[in-house]
């Protein structure tokens, strides 16, 4: 609620100097008092006491309608509304159609809220008190919250809460919108489709409203997110006409503007979790926890039974209820992908966790290899990407893989540390920037000398180079140092190192941060 200070009626008399008069100043009347009045998702019963208390006491009553002049807020309130009320209509001068305004949509619909605006701070200077009829909740996708935006700073204001369509949806189809940590989102079906598509594959739970005309890129970000299953149809929730059911029976000429698409808590709810046969999704969660997740991603490991990886990947997703999680150590990749194929053989839907980019030095080599297998041959395989650590490091650092670069692991556990040195000879020789993976951990702790004394002979001391520990998470450092002051003790099983090529530079910020980046163009 905004307040101003209202000037109180009256008069004041005092006595002119010299004259004997009395002069009497008559005060500008008091302002009057502006509400939102939320009324409810249109059975008049589910209007609330304060809403019915505040239509009783105001002078005039506004509420919107389109240029047909019926109102549904209107309606909602009509046992309420006296004799006596100023009533306000305002009527939107477009809603669906086109328009000739020279500002287009946006502009016809400014021009009207600012002229609506004024009518009611012509009644509101006038000390009337004015109450804006709002169905759902006025601050909800409401009309009133344009006129509260233009009138609240200047006048007193309150807003009156009201149920919205969300929970009223909810209620009518008698299941759950969401349940312990799950997550609700809210979205308008006029985002495009492929935004909404992404947001239903990445949430819990979520209402879609405004449907329509918007209904056919509804029901296919649907089906595209995995979601149209256990989708669910609400009209006209509490008011006469009301409908409900599957959202996929739904005929898409028959949809009004007043409905929504309701995808319901998951938990317990058997219809949510997909069918069908078992599969096996590798999964990529970036460097980090889940701000580096993918909507594709996020929906997968959503729709998994049984999630199976490295412990320290598992811990980055959150606890589902009914999910069974199976945590191992680092250096059985092999073992865990013929668990996990073995799992999806017999029906369930697995989903193995890696870390950054599952085909980047990682688990979906592993999966793929053992479902080469005659035994695992049908067995369905996806690799969903994530963000790869060396792309995560570079754009903390700035940009070093701007031009061509080569991705080598200074792991020798599967391959003999001859071959590395071949390979960083070569990337070398062909003055791509490197990027090395398990540099060092606690049981590999030459490496990085070895291959920083390896490159000094082929690159300049001056050259870039980033060292990059756990980006994204808790304890991140990015430092933009040389060649030779790198030192090796400083590398752990966390840090990706990132060298530069003849071309990379390194210039210093305004904050005086250091920032490196390859050009483009070369040479």
């Amino acid at each position: 609620m905004s307040t101003s200070t209202s000037t109180s009626t009256g008069t004041s008399t005092g006595t002119g100097t010299g004259t004997g008069t009395t002069v009497t100043d008559t005060a500008a009347p008091a302002k009057g008092r502006l509400y939102g009045v939320g009324l409810g998702p249109g059975d008049p019963s589910l209007m609330t006491l304060r809403a019915v208390e505040v239509i009783a006491e105001a002078d005039v009553v506004a509420y919107h309608s389109a240029r047909h002049g019926r109102s549904i807020a209107r309606s909602i309130a009509a046992k309420h509304l006296r004799a006596d009320h100023i009533e306000e209509p305002l009527v939107y001068p477009v809603t669906t159609e086109t328009t000739d305004h020279p500002g287009g949509y946006q502009g016809a619909m400014e021009e009207f809220y600012e002229a609506s605006a004024a009518r009611l701070a012509a009644h509101l200077d006038a000390g009337r008190t004015v109450a804006v009829l709002a169905e759902g909740d006025p601050l909800f996708y409401g009309s009133y919250m344009h006129m509260h935006k233009r009138l609240a700073d200047r006048y007193e204001a309150e807003v009156i809460p009201g149920v919205t369509s969300v929970s009223a949806a909810a209620a009518r189809l008698g299941t759950p919108l969401v349940e312990g940590e799950e997550v609700l989102t809210i979205l308008p079906g006029t985002l495009p489709e492929e935004e909404l598509t992404a947001r239903l594959a990445a949430t819990d739970s979520a209402v879609v409203m405004k449907l329509g005309r918007t209904f056919p890129a509804v029901r296919r970000a649907m089906e595209s997110s995995g979601r149209l299953a256990e989708a669910r149809y609400v009209e006209r929730a509490t008011m006469a006409g009301e409908r409900t059911g599957r959202l996929a029976d739904v005929d898409p000429e028959s949809v009004p503007y007043f409905s929504v698409a309701v995808v319901p808590s998951r938990i317990g709810n058997p219809g949510a979790k997909p069918t069908g046969p078992g599969e096996v999704a590798v999964v990529g969660t970036g460097p980090a926890g889940p701000l580096w997740l993918t909507p594709e991603t996020k929906r997968a490991l959503a729709d998994a039974e049984v999630l199976v990886g490295y412990t320290t990947y598992l811990d980055r997703v959150p606890v589902r209820p009914g999910q069974v999680r199976h945590g191992s150590d680092n250096k059985v990749e092999s073992e865990r992908a013929e668990f996990a194929l073995d799992l999806a053989r017999r029906g369930k839907r697995v989903a193995v966790v890696s870390g950054g980019d599952p085909g980047v030095f990682a688990m979906a080599t592993a999966v793929l290899e053992v479902a080469g297998q005659d035994a695992y041959k049908d067995v369905p395989v996806r690799v969903l990407p994530g963000v790869t650590a060396a792309n995560a490091a570079a754009a903390a650092a700035g940009a070093p893989l701007g031009h061509d670069y080569a991705t080598i692991s200074l792991s020798d556990r599967l391959k003999p540390w001859e071959v590395i040195a071949d390979r960083l000879r070569a990337a070398s020789a062909a003055d791509l920037v490197l990027a090395l993976y398990n540099p060092g951990s606690r049981s590999r702790t030459w490496q990085v000398a070895q291959a920083r004394d390896l490159l000094l002979e082929l690159r300049g001391a001056d050259t870039p180079v980033v060292v990059a520990r756990d980006v994204g998470g808790p304890e991140q450092s990015v430092r933009v140092l040389t060649l030779a002051t790198l030192e090796p003790s400083e590398v752990d099983m966390r840090t990706i190192l990132l060298i530069g090529s003849s071309q990379t530079q390194i210039t210093e910020r305004g904050d005086g941060t250091r920032i490196t980046w390859t050009p483009r163009r070369y040479g």
